[in-house]
């Protein structure tokens, strides 16, 4: 899609943080983070939201997880760390493209927000 901000970062045309990249997925340092640890991790393939998912994206979606798994431990993220997919305005999506954060490295507070 060529007006998304993160199909813009995926293809290369706006620069980001690499941290991870497959043939699926996409992960950068956020650019504005709420923790010392805030990874993005986005399917290459646009998807606006969660909310948006079908049944053929449950593997993209553990996908996600299991690679922020992944990225926390390569981080020393061993006391925890949280994963969030916001899902609508209300819920503070702001770029219509699914995304998982990624936060650790301090301790965080509950409930969010």
């Amino acid at each position: 899609m060529s007006d998304c901000l993160f199909c813009r970062i995926v293809a290369g045309e706006i620069p980001a943080r690499k941290v991870y990249e497959d043939e699926r997925l996409f992960a950068f340092e956020d650019i504005k983070p709420g923790a010392p640890t805030h990874i993005l991790i986005v399917p290459k393939r646009h998807l606006a939201g969660l909310a948006e998912a079908a049944d053929g994206d449950a593997a993209l979606l553990g996908e996600l997880q299991l690679r922020a798994a992944a990225l926390a431990q390569a981080r020393g993220l061993h006391g925890g760390y949280r994963t969030v997919v916001n899902v609508g305005p209300d819920a503070g999506q702001s770029v219509f493209h699914l995304h998982l954060h990624l936060l650790g490295g301090r301790p965080l507070a509950w409930p969010p927000g």
